[in-house]
């Protein structure tokens, strides 16, 4: 079982993050390479919340196919080119995360690999 830190010695967390996870001995350890909105058809879609819904369900599908869940992330790392866009990625994450909460970092950038990507997501799992 991952354990969680978020000592009183350090202002609560922002949002529905830990500020750390801590993965025991012998756990088995999956980097997710980020993930963009892209269905699998490889068409992707014009808006934000389309591109955060689906960069959720391609980790959670990579997840599952590594025997993983959602209960097994311990790191999320996302990135969006608008801040303004923030709300529409919170809502997404908390769709998929539920009250799971992951280490966590966001990230506002200039751009992404190719200018139509909004929001990319990597992540890391861990499971005993």
């Amino acid at each position: 079982m991952n354990k969680t830190y978020n000592p009183d010695t350090v202002a609560p967390p922002f949002g529905a993050y830990d500020h750390a996870v801590e993965i025991p001995a012998g756990a088995r350890t999956l980097h997710i390479s980020g993930q963009i909105g892209v269905y699998p058809d490889g068409t992707i879609p014009d808006d934000i919340e389309a591109q955060a819904d689906q960069a959720w369900q391609n980790v959670l599908a990579i997840l599952a196919d590594a025997g993983m869940g959602v209960e097994d992330l311990v790191r999320t790392t996302a990135y969006l080119t608008n801040i303004d866009d923030a709300p529409a990625v919170r809502t997404a994450r908390g769709k998929y995360l539920g009250d799971h909460k992951p280490a966590s970092t966001l990230l506002v950038v200039a751009a992404l690999a190719r200018p139509e990507f909004l929001f990319e997501l990597e992540a890391v799992a861990a499971k005993s």
